[in-house]
């Protein structure tokens, strides 16, 4: 892994009434910033500042840390590393963060504008499908991630015997696949319609591809809206998590009762709790503030609740500002940790300045050369250890 955000595009749902005079539902979903627009910030201009300052500022972050970041990552384990089955797990979380990443200068445009859409319908379609698609496949290829580590531990022989870039590739196809069926309802629900204000487009969820406000369809979009925000939070949060904290679980005893292991389990036991940790502040949150939503839009308007309104309103931006991070910070945890690629990374960087420096520096670049070779001689890389 969005979410949000993720952008955080994908990750918010609002199934409201459309707007008499107009064709968009009132109340509707703003879920590039993951939280909607309506008269409530026209209430509160210092609120909807701050926000949008907030979410710009974020955006822009993620979209600077998130392409370099992941673009160190895709260069080093596809071209400068031998392939492992590791290096193909942190590949692929790479390549699914940089998608989304090189993607939020729309988003950007899209809150610096005041929430106007100029990019057309399509790319409205594009844009919440690979946010999508970012949530799902980064959160199942750190499962596969962790029930990688599990087998490697707890059964190293038969990992050993079984374990191969192939059958890495192959299992990472599949979670691509899983991720793009998953995330295939964004691309036909999302839909652009003008704006409150004139002249401006908005890009958001029309779940009942109508206009119209019968009963049926009324009762149709909220039933999607449900739908949709109970999938993400279950196949995308709860099950996830479930699965990653059991192999870790299962690791960490494993570590404990191991004698041949015991002196390693130093720095085991700090990644396992960075990763867990990372995922665990990024995404919770988020997928918590989503469920407030829903309950409080699914009650009766009579029972409707100002205050939870209230803090989803404030509570949407900051929780998918922690899910845009998860892209940005994966890097960090999941592969800069790895000594084999902290020492390609050091290594190939040095190479470039020195390609750079050659005619000016030629002496220096010689006794590097020399230093480097005679270092790499005495260092074998292996996977890269998380």
């Amino acid at each position: 892994m969005a979410f949000v955000m993720a952008s955080v595009d994908p990750y918010s749902d609002y199934s409201n009434e459309t707007d008499e005079n107009n064709s968009l539902p009132r109340n509707w979903t703003e879920e590039d910033d993951e939280y909607y627009y309506d008269d409530y910030y026209e209430d509160q201009p210092e609120l909807r500042k701050s926000l949008n300052i907030m979410s710009l500022v974020v955006y822009s972050l993620a979209f600077v840390l998130g392409v370099l970041g992941n673009g160190v990552v895709i260069w080093v384990t596809g071209f400068k590393m031998k392939k492992t089955v590791n290096t193909v797990w942190f590949l692929n979380l790479a390549v699914a963060d940089f998608l989304f990443t090189a993607f939020l200068p729309l988003s950007v445009a899209y809150t610096a504008t005041d929430f106007h859409w100029p990019f057309g319908r399509f790319m409205c379609k594009v844009n919440s499908t690979l946010s999508t698609l970012n949530m799902f496949s980064s959160v199942y290829i750190l499962v596969v991630i962790s029930v990688d580590r599990c087998i490697s531990v707890v059964k190293p022989i038969w990992a050993q015997n079984h374990r191969s870039v192939q059958r890495a590739s192959a299992v990472s196809l599949v979670v691509w696949f899983l991720a793009l069926v998953l995330s295939s309802p964004s691309f036909v629900f999302r839909d652009i319609a003008p704006g409150m204000k004139n002249g401006t487009i908005v890009c958001f969820n029309n779940y009942a591809s109508s206009d119209d406000h019968s009963p049926e369809v009324v009762a149709l979009r909220s039933m999607r809206h449900c739908v949709m925000i109970i999938t993400r939070v279950i196949l995308g949060f709860v099950v996830p998590f479930a699965i990653i904290v059991s192999c870790y679980a299962v690791i960490i005893h494993r570590l404990r009762t191991s004698r041949s292991m015991s002196g390693r389990t130093g720095r085991p036991f700090r990644i396992i709790a960075a990763v867990i940790t990372a995922f665990f502040v990024c995404w919770a949150p988020f997928h918590i503030m989503a469920i407030i939503e829903m309950i409080n839009h699914m009650k009766p308007e009579s029972d409707f609740s100002p205050t939870l309104h209230h803090v989803t309103m404030i509570g949407f931006p900051i929780t998918s500002s922690l899910a845009f991070l998860n892209s940005c910070l994966n890097p960090l945890l999941y592969v800069f940790m790895g000594q084999d690629f902290k020492d390609k990374v050091c290594k190939s960087i040095l190479k470039v300045l020195e390609t750079a420096f050659t005619e000016e520096v030629s002496r220096t670049n010689t006794y590097t050369n020399s230093m480097l070779t005679s270092r790499s001689k005495q260092k074998s890389f292996s996977d890269a250890e998380v």
